[in-house]
């Protein structure tokens, strides 16, 4: 298994090491990758997390995001009626977790067919977002300037 090391790519990009720190984190991730998952683009500012969780019910799952973490977990709770002669419907407890980008939120879950849709939306404040700054002419600027010559006596 070939290991995936930034360190020549940290050293030549100064001021980036967060961006670094995320792909690192991405490529070296810890555990599996219970339940599968589906990211889509729905706009711009939209976006859509579809997690498959076949036998879960609502209260069953758990989404909660915290600050730019968004943490999904789930137990299914006991069964009690029949016995299993053959269980190929994954039962277990997972907890995934998404590192979300800023100012991105959750707008709303949605369980059906066995897949949890998350919503999520991004707005930029105002403030931080980019803005065109009209250039005017100085009033003192407005005529050319003119330069009087004088005459060598």
């Amino acid at each position: 298994m070939r290991t995936l090391t930034l360190n020549p790519v940290f050293r030549a990009n100064a001021g980036l090491d967060r961006v670094f720190d995320l792909i690192e984190a991405a490529a070296q991730r810890q555990g599996d990758d219970f339940p599968p998952f589906d990211s889509i683009r729905l706009s711009d500012n939209r976006f859509r997390l579809s997690i498959a969780v076949p036998g879960f019910r609502e209260d069953e799952v758990a989404v909660t995001q915290h600050k730019r973490e968004l943490i999904v977990s789930g137990e299914r709770k006991a069964d009690t009626e029949g016995e299993y002669l053959h269980q190929g419907i994954p039962s277990r407890v997972f907890s995934r977790r998404f590192q979300l980008a800023e100012h991105t939120e959750v707008t709303g879950a949605t369980l059906a067919h066995g897949l949890l849709s998350i919503d999520l939306a991004r707005e930029i404040p105002e403030a931080e977002k980019p803005r065109t700054i009209p250039v005017s002419i100085s009033p003192d600027r407005a005529e050319p300037v003119r330069q009087i010559e004088q005459s060598a006596a």
